[in-house]
Formats: structure tokens, sequence, C-alpha cells
């Protein structure tokens, strides 16, 4: 009932009504931007691909573009190349060090912005080339028959998808200038939560075992839930105490406070950056002629099946969780603000010795929260191992199908309860500013 008289005192104010309109408008025209189909497209070659892959690649690719891959339409490679080219900045800016110069000056933040832009082009038309390369080995016949014969068509796809990405990004950021939440995870919301239905649909008709997916499906989505908002606001609190300090008559400070480190201080970027990472070996293999390395890369990574895939999908995850967990701790400087302000935290010595105890509890804590993080990744390939275990004969006869655990990704589910909570505290600010109570006390 709160968060419902919450919701209406946000649509009295005009301000934040103009920010939901505009962030539903710009939904919507991603959604007719996923209805418009590429050049040339072979109907019945995606339609078999599909089919033989809706819980592989394919089915990933085509739940985080919003149903833009069922399509195959302009925006069928969503924005990964974006997210792809961000994961490349973020790399190098700490190892090069005039890329790390730029990003310290005034304006450099918009500068590295700009280039991941610049970059995220190239990406797009590797990207391109290669999920077409794919979905025609995937599918036995080229989805696009005359793509890489006929030079005008194929430059007019590869321009036409990379056109797209940039437009879906584009859409992002004015989400986040003009609307509600961060914009390019928003996109991705959107295109998770367009395409839930129809999977669930899927999921439930071509099933053998509709009752018991059904179950199994409400089960994991429950229990997801619950084990991801306990996470995700799970706080482990420094304490620190300010020094008193005498101006004068008066007295200053001697306050206590806590610095509040998150278990999962993240949120779901590190299961972005690792989906669009695991999805290019299966992408790049496929700019090469056949071979039998390529053959096994595309069966595991293409088809998301095995323990190569779900390991590394599982390390990825971990490793990038620590990695920002680690890049955002040493941004914040959290050590030297404190010792400028006088701060200390209570037996520790001020300046390095503060920020390596900061450092230590930081990797403690991360290490549940990319554990968290992995175990969700990796949700479709457990219940890919329970099926075949419980119905051995109907799991092998159905490879590549979707399982309960794909209507909704446990990454997918992650970065839908994350942008939910997001977006519900960026309210809660736009409404405590105003005097009224937010969502969550």
């Amino acid at each position: 009932m709160q968060a419902i008289e919450a919701l209406k005192n946000a649509w009295r104010l005009p301000d934040v009504r103009s920010k939901l309109l505009f962030t539903g408008l710009i939904l919507v025209v991603y959604q007719f931007a996923a209805h418009v189909p590429v050049i040339g497209v072979d109907r019945n070659a995606l339609q078999a691909v599909l089919e033989s892959n809706a819980g592989g690649l394919v089915g990933v690719l085509n739940l985080l573009s919003g149903g833009a891959v069922s399509n195959f339409s302009v925006i069928a490679m969503g924005v990964y190349p974006y997210i792809t080219a961000s994961i490349i900045f973020q790399l190098l800016v700490p190892v090069i060090p005039q890329l790390e110069a730029i990003q310290r000056e005034p304006g450099g933040q918009e500068k590295i912005q700009r280039y991941t832009y610049y970059l995220a082009i190239p990406m797009a038309i590797l990207q391109g080339v290669g999920q077409i390369a794919i979905f025609g080995n995937l599918g036995g016949a080229p989805i696009i028959p005359e793509f890489g014969q006929n030079p005008l068509v194929t430059i007019t796809v590869i321009s036409t998808m990379t056109a797209g990405t940039m437009f879906a990004v584009w859409l992002g950021d004015l989400i986040t200038e003009q609307g509600i939440g961060n914009g390019i995870s928003i996109i991705i919301f959107a295109g998770i939560v367009a395409s839930a239905p129809s999977n669930l649909g899927n999921l439930l008709t071509t099933s053998t075992q509709p009752v018991y997916n059904a179950v199994l499906f409400v089960l994991i989505v429950l229990v997801t839930i619950v084990v991801i908002v306990f996470i995700q606001e799970g706080i482990r609190r420094i304490p620190v105490q300010y020094g008193k300090r005498v101006r004068g008559r008066k007295q200053y400070g001697g306050a206590s406070t806590h610095i509040p480190l998150r278990v999962n201080p993240v949120g779901m970027i590190p299961l972005i950056f690792a989906q669009s990472i695991i999805t290019f070996p299966a992408i790049l293999v496929n700019l090469f002629p056949d071979g039998p390395v390529g053959q096994t890369i595309n069966t595991t990574f293409g088809n998301q099946q095995g323990l190569w895939y779900w390991g590394s999908f599982f390390l990825l995850t971990a490793g990038f969780t620590f990695f920002y967990a680690e890049t955002m701790i040493a941004n914040q400087n959290l050590a030297e603000s404190l010792q400028r302000q006088g701060g200390y935290i209570p037996g520790i010595r001020p300046g390095k010795r503060t920020q390596e105890f900061i450092l230590r509890v930081s990797r403690r804590i991360t290490l549940v929260g990319a554990l968290f993080l992995g175990t969700i990744a990796v949700v479709p390939g457990m219940v890919d191992l329970l099926n075949s275990l419980l119905f051995p004969t109907e799991f092998v006869a159905g490879a590549g199908t979707l399982n309960a655990a794909s209507v909704i990704t446990g990454s997918g589910l992650i970065i839908v309860v994350g942008v939910v909570i997001d977006t519900m505290r960026q309210l809660e600010a736009q409404l405590v500013m105003r005097n009224y109570e937010g969502f969550m006390r």
C-alpha cells in the first residue's frame, strides 16, 4: 500500500510524471524498432534457428534484445556492442597511463565516453557479421542468403544493424538524461520483460512436462527474487569516529558514524558484462573457416551447454564482480576522505592502513556477492542437469529447448530486480526532495 501511495504521489508531480511518460515513450519506440526486420531475411531459416536453439545463445540474445532477434530486426544486437566497448575501456584505463590521465582531467569522463561510442561501431560490425554467421551454422541454412555474396546487400545489412545498435544506445542515453533510471539498464530490462510472456508460453505449450515446468518456473522466480533482494540490500557497516575540535568556545566533531559496504556493491553490471563476453567465442569462431575446434566452440558456447560454458560463465561473473568492486573502492579514496575530514576507524591507523583495512573487508564480503552472482548466472545449467536426471530420454530428445530457468534467466532476473530497485530509489529521491514519504523506510 505504501508503494502504491508513493507512486500516486510521484504521478501528481508534473516533472516526475513527465519523466515517467518520457521513459515509457522511449520504451515503446524501442519495441517498434524491434519489429522492423533487416532486409533480405529468410523467415523460414530464421524460424529454424529459433526452434533449434530456443534455450541456447539465440534464446538469450532474443530475451535480452526484447524479441528483436526473433524478427532479426535492425536492433537485433541490442546494446551489447556498446557494453563490450565499455568493458574494453574499463580494462584499458587502469593499464594505459594516457587514458588514466584523460579520465582524471576536467571533462575526462566525457572524453572516455565519446571514445566508447567510437569503439562501439567496429564492435557492432564485428558482432553483426558473427551473429549472421552463427545463425546460419545453427540453422543449417543462411538466414540472409545474399549476405557475403552480394556486396550491396552485405554493406546494407551491416550498416543497418550497426545504426540500429547506436540508435538503441541513443535511446538509452535519452532515458538517462530526461527520464527515470539508467537508460542502458532500462533498455535491457524492457527487453527481458517484453520477451518473458512469449517464452513462458512456448515452454508450457512445447514441453512434455508442463505442470512440472510451471511449478519449477514459479519456484525459481520466487526464491531467486528473495535471495537477490536479500543480497542486494546486505550491508557491512564499518564504524567511523570523528575527533573533537575546539574553535573558540565551540566544539566540533566527536560524532560516530559508519561506512556502509554492500555485499554486492556493483549490482547487475558484472552479469551484463559476463553475458556479453561469453557470447563472443561463438561469434568470433564463425568469422573463420570451419574446423573441429570451431565446431566444439559452437557446440559449447553457441548452444550454451556443458561444463566449459557454465564454468566460464561462473568465473567471468565472479571475476567481474571482484574487478568492479575493487575499482569502486579504489576510486572512492575512502581513507583519504576520512583523514581529510578528521575521521578514523577505531583501532586502525589513518592513511594507508585504513585503505588496506577497507579493501580487506570489502574483498571478504565481495566474495559472498561474487559467489551469489556466479550461482545466479548458472541456474539454467543446474536446471538442465536436473532435467537430464529426472527425464533423461526427453532431455536428450529436446536438447536446445527452453527450460524453466531460461524463460527469464538468473542474469535476467537480477537485471530486472536491480533495475526496479534502482528506479524506485530514484523515484524515492524525487519524492523526498518534495517532502513526500518514499517507497522504502
